[in-house]
């Protein structure tokens, strides 16, 4: 299946233009609308959520990635495959924390480019196109290519990278690297954690591992967001209890 991880929201025609390509070349593949409201203009945080997400992915899909604040600039146009999970997008740190780990993983820049070409468009002309290709296993139109790294992002980012319709903010932060014991700090409040929302109480803040396998903030029956005043970006700390 091929998934949609962009910046796009559901508005406007951007979101369907795109797929109106990946249909029209590979009807039979299924597309999912996998996450469509990651913070605009912001690959750093995006990067994080794509390699929490892409865990699922089964060898064979394709991940349509387009978090592209320099569409129409220099910066280059990627592929990249981790043990036959396919990603097409932006070299602009998108694929940064998927690359981290596996070390296996191998990159190709994309040269092939289309007879039209909109300079603010490169999702709908080229990325889908690329996308909609690699699920029918053709990798033409690519070479070798070593993407710009960002060695200065931690392994787990400890900033709120995601606020959910509930008012819920995911931290780039995995469980498994924390420990589970721990006192979460944010906006100067200490938060234990909980495993489940019905642990808390309604309208206490907690912090719990959410599906996708990362430290999440959130309130029982409210919005950690507006309670907390949380916004992309804001820090957290994990400490002892």
């Amino acid at each position: 299946m091929i998934h949609l991880f962009t910046d796009f929201g559901l508005e406007g025609p951007y979101l369907g233009e795109m797929e109106a390509v990946l249909r029209r070349i590979v009807p039979e593949v299924p597309v999912v609308r996998l996450m469509n409201d990651v913070p605009p203009f912001s690959p750093r945080p995006a990067a994080y959520l794509l390699a929490a997400l892409a865990e699922r992915f089964a060898p064979g899909d394709v991940a349509l990635c387009v978090v592209d604040p320099g569409v129409g600039t220099e910066r280059r146009a990627l592929v990249v495959d981790c043990a036959g999970r396919w990603f097409v997008g932006p070299d602009n740190g998108l694929f940064e924390i998927v690359l981290r780990r596996d070390a296996a993983a191998r990159c190709w820049e994309i040269v092939w480019r289309p007879e039209r070409l909109s300079a603010s468009f490169h999702g709908r002309d080229l990325f889908a196109p690329v996308a909609a290709r690699l699920a029918q296993g053709d990798v033409a139109g690519l070479r070798s290519f070593s993407p710009m790294r960002r060695t200065e992002w931690p392994d787990d980012l400890p900033e709120v990278i995601y606020l959910d319709r509930y008012g819920n903010a995911w931290t780039g932060m995995r469980a498994q690297m924390v420990g589970g014991d721990g006192v979460l700090v944010v906006a100067g409040r200490r938060l234990g954690r909980r495993t489940t929302f019905g642990e808390a109480a309604p309208g206490e803040a907690f912090w719990y591992v959410n599906s996708a396998g990362l430290v999440e903030i959130a309130v029982r029956e409210g919005s950690a967001a507006d309670r907390l005043g949380l916004a992309i970006g804001a820090p957290v700390e994990m400490v002892a209890p």
